[in-house]
Order: structure tokens, then C-alpha cells, then sequence
């Protein structure tokens, strides 16, 4: 994988567990920064539609 510059959202502060992004050619990668080797990778699209999701309260209990 080629050298990802990883960012997170100005709302986590100095917080250690926070999800982290980078985009690159083949996507978006995601992870979280306690646990920086596991990786995952959507596309911008599928991403969209997941925080999409998530603003909407579809997953509230």
C-alpha cells in the first residue's frame, strides 16, 4: 500500500481512539488509531452513504 497521509476529525482533540482517513486512487481507507495496522477500504460513494446513514439516526436504538 503506498504511503497514506491519515487524517481525523478536529472533534477528536487529543483523544487516542479515533477513526482515522486517507483517500488515495483505489479508495478510502479507514481505521482506528489505537489499532493502526487493521485497515479497511470502501469507496467514496459506499462512504457517503454510511455517514448518510448515520446523520439520519438509522442505526439509533
Amino acid at each position: 500500500m503506498p504511503h497514506l497521509d491519515w487524517q481525523k476529525s478536529t472533534f477528536s482533540g487529543d483523544q487516542a481512539n479515533c477513526i482515522e482517513l486517507a483517500a488515495s486512487t483505489t479508495g478510502i481507507h479507514i481505521r482506528e488509531s489505537d489499532d493502526p495496522e487493521v485497515i479497511i477500504t470502501t469507496a467514496p460513494a459506499e462512504l457517503a452513504a454510511l455517514i448518510a446513514a448515520i446523520r439520519n439516526g438509522q442505526f439509533d436504538g
